[in-house]
């Protein structure tokens, strides 16, 4: 009978952007066609974004990414400034992310195999990517762990990410490129809008049966408001979206959201987005940025959409703009102290 072993011993490796220069190869994608040359101009325009000093940068994450290998290019954007706020769906930060940085990894595996014997086995499957369903637990535990240590009250997603790179600061993280624990050191605030649709769903749900009376819960409402805020501050803003779902709409929404406080908000002036969905369904995932600005969202000036798997465009688009320097001299906002900084002040 196969064993657990037998299918966990391959570990997915993340590739690291500053090994590869592919700037000349992006360039020549220019004079292409097709999404060789719409993922050309998403890099340069990135770029831009990075070197436009009035410019705060959201990175939106939609989709299993760092289980695929992607989770040292956010580390790496993290750690040299190019990306000034993080909203992702809740398994990129905690079932993957979080869940590497307590010690655990993901495994190459194929979709071409009995489901129904990695079941037995506790192996969980994406696509083509295998997680110890038992390893899986103890996150879901420690998130527990993390909401019982915490005063009661209601929090927002980014709060209690913090708490987790906090957490990742006393036990010491068993990787050295964990995305929430740069952000906690580098005060790069992570907001998880959906964020009971992860481990941290069912931390809540042991935290909350054992403490009914007291406990902490999830303020959703004060995500947006402080993500509005960040829009506010920043003003002129880019956003660098993988994939859809809540993480783009939330962030496409901030600009409305910042108008109806203020009166008037720029648009986001810059926005790029890697899909591989559809827009003809009405989906919002696949919902192109020109339709974004019928909604006042986004401007016409510098958007452009590729139609490309996360996995091919992301250390392409990222990687040419770390090539291209754009990224140096690049000062952090560290929106995390500008938020808390405000509370305290209020």
């Amino acid at each position: 009978m196969p064993q657990k072993s037998d299918y966990l011993k391959d570990v997915i490796e993340h590739i690291d952007i500053k090994e590869h220069n592919v700037a000349p190869l992006v360039d020549a994608m220019e004079k292409m066609a097709f999404q060789a040359r719409n993922l050309n101009r998403a890099a340069r325009i990135y770029d831009m974004m990075l070197r436009d000093k009035d410019c705060a940068v959201i990175l939106t994450l939609a989709g299993s990414l760092f289980s695929a290998g992607l989770k040292k290019v956010v580390y790496d954007m993290v750690m040299n400034n190019m990306v000034d706020a993080i909203v992702s769906t809740g398994a990129n930060m905690v079932d993957q992310d979080f869940f590497e940085a307590l010690g655990f990894k993901h495994y190459i595996g194929t979709p071409f195999v009995s489901d129904a014997e990695l079941r037995d086995l506790a192996i969980d499957r994406i696509y083509d990517t295998y997680i110890d369903e038992d390893e899986l637990r103890i996150c879901d535990d420690t998130t527990a762990q993390i909401f019982d240590s915490m005063e009661p009250g209601a929090y927002s997603s980014r709060e209690y990410l913090k708490e987790f790179g906090k957490y990742l600061d006393t036990v010491g993280p068993k990787c050295d490129d964990s995305i929430i624990y740069a952000c906690y050191k580098k005060n790069v605030p992570i907001f998880v809008p959906a964020f009971s649709d992860c481990s941290a769903g069912f931390g809540f749900v042991m935290h909350q049966t054992k403490n009914p009376k007291s406990h902490v819960t999830l303020d959703a409402a004060k995500d947006f408001l402080e993500l509005t805020k960040i829009k506010i501050a920043s003003g002129e803003s880019g956003i660098y979206m993988i994939g859809g779902g809540v993480p783009k709409n939330f962030t496409q929404d901030i600009v409305v959201a910042a108008e109806i406080l203020e009166g008037d908000a720029p648009m986001h002036k810059y926005a790029i987005q890697v899909t591989v969905a559809d827009e003809r369904d009405g989906a919002l995932s696949g919902s192109t940025l020109k339709e974004a600005s019928s909604w006042g969202k986004v401007d016409l000036v510098y958007e452009q959409m590729v139609y490309s798997e996360a996995t091919i465009a992301m250390p392409l688009i990222t990687g040419y703009a770390y090539h291209k320097g754009a990224h140096i001299g690049r000062e952090a906002r560290e929106f995390t102290k500008v938020l808390e900084q405000e509370t305290v002040t209020a």
